[in-house]
């Protein structure tokens, strides 16, 4: 039997039969399932698994489907990746201009950690004003969308963009991310303050939740402060900088664009074509990764 992963908390999950519509409280069958690499939390939702009813209403996993996209994050404490959301069309990347104030280089990271899936940057709380630093992505390609749940600008083009389309809710504690969510569906997910003290969020929303209203469908996932990407592989990271293939031609395929002999991303950055601060978080993201210990050293902890 066929099931979509509609929340999952501490290895115990909800997943809903794609047979006939039944909701069930599901396990993974032997308590490991097998993957192609080792993975915190294997099993995400927006997962199509594969398992069979042990009773009425609970079921085993036995295993999940191949994933079209995720988003997925580096696990600092466990040492491996782990993914927050899986199967989505669109990842929205929800920020703010002030409170808490828009912060580019999550938005980098945000970007990195998402594969397979549109990318949509959601600047909410308009009604604190304008975000200058938003028209780089623009400019680079990336679409962005300005709204307010408090007056309610831009919530209806918001919507229309996300008709017809599952999407993946990402952010950093505090930009409103469930706000924007309730006021798109009409739900009533919990909601907390800005910290006055520091200006940041209280996580609100602390497991990842498929949420679905008509034409709408939304996985909500838990705020965070801080975010690091997930692959090993540091060719990767490129695909989140689209400018630097645009606008660069590099003269060895495979270029990290560290500045090594034949890169030609400094030389673009210092003509302006690049932008330096996109440049500097690109390589903090690089060597970040580039200093993790190797996996053969890591010990694996669940």
């Amino acid at each position: 039997m066929r099931f979509q992963i509609r929340r999952a908390i501490n290895n115990i999950y909800s997943a809903l039969s794609l047979s006939d519509g039944k909701l069930y409280t599901a396990r993974i069958k032997g308590k490991v399932l097998r993957t192609d690499e080792a993975e915190y939390n294997p099993v995400a939702v927006g997962d199509i698994a594969i398992g069979e009813p042990y009773s009425s209403d609970e079921a085993l996993i036995s295993s999940i489907e191949p994933r079209h996209s995720s988003f997925r994050r580096w696990n600092v404490k466990k040492e491996m990746n782990q993914t927050i959301a899986a199967n989505q069309d669109m990842t929205v990347i929800v920020a703010s201009p002030l409170s808490p104030p828009f912060r580019p280089r999550f938005l980098d990271r945000a970007i990195a950690c998402s594969s397979g899936a549109d990318i949509l940057i959601v600047m909410n709380k308009a009604d604190q004003g304008e975000c200058p630093g938003i028209g780089l992505y623009q400019s680079i390609g990336f679409r962005t969308v300005s709204v307010s749940s408090e007056t309610g600008e831009g919530i209806e083009e918001l919507r229309q963009i996300l008709t017809g389309r599952t999407s993946a809710f990402v952010g950093q504690s505090g930009v409103g991310k469930s706000t924007l969510i309730n006021t798109l569906l009409g739900t009533e997910l919990r909601t907390g303050e800005i910290s006055e003290k520091y200006n940041r969020g209280r996580h609100t929303t602390n497991h990842a939740l498929f949420i679905e209203k008509e034409d709408l469908r939304i996985i909500d996932t838990p705020g965070v402060r801080e975010i690091e990407v997930p692959f090993e592989d540091r060719s990767l990271l490129v695909d989140a900088f689209p400018e630097f293939q645009l606008r660069t031609h590099c003269r060895f395929d495979g270029c990290l664009h560290d500045g090594d002999a034949g890169c030609a991303v400094p030389e673009a950055v210092d003509m302006g074509l690049i932008d330096e601060d996109r440049y500097e978080s690109y390589l903090r993201i690089l060597h970040a990764i580039g200093d993790r210990k190797p996996q053969y050293l890591r010990t694996r902890r669940k």
